[in-house]
């Protein structure tokens, strides 16, 4: 079965982090800073979250997949994609003002973990059941 629901919430993803790409560079530019933060709280914080976007979106989608894939039902996985995509979103939100609002972060991260979390118990579970079945 081909994923169908997936790839469009990996496209909106992808548009988010080219977003959160352009927003770095800008700030780069602003505060000329060619490499790194140059010790500035506001450029530290736009590639804080553009870091920490990279370094959970990859993971989820992934595992995303395989659930499609598992031919999981469509309602499932569109609930786990948009804990993921508003997930990331809020965090973004959250972190990126200097005066953060915690709850937004927290938030943010709670979400992205729901469907990572979610998503692995449920590979975990369907795959043990087809074991057992075909056992």
């Amino acid at each position: 079965m081909m994923p169908i629901v997936v790839p469009f919430y990996a496209a909106l993803l992808a548009l988010l982090f080219v977003a959160l790409s352009i927003r770095v560079i800008k700030a780069r530019r602003q505060e000329r800073v060619a490499i790194g933060d140059g010790g500035n709280l506001r450029l530290r914080r736009i590639i804080g979250v553009h870091n920490n976007f990279a370094q959970y979106v990859p993971l989820a989608l992934l595992l995303l997949t395989f659930v499609e894939l598992t031919a999981a039902p469509l309602l499932l996985v569109h609930i786990l994609c948009l804990l993921l995509l508003i997930g990331r979103c809020i965090h973004a939100y959250g972190v990126s003002h200097a005066s953060e609002n915690f709850r937004f972060r927290a938030l943010g991260m709670h979400l992205t973990f729901a469907s990572i979390a979610l998503a692995a118990l449920y590979l975990l579970f369907s795959t043990l059941m087809r074991l057992v079945i075909a056992g």
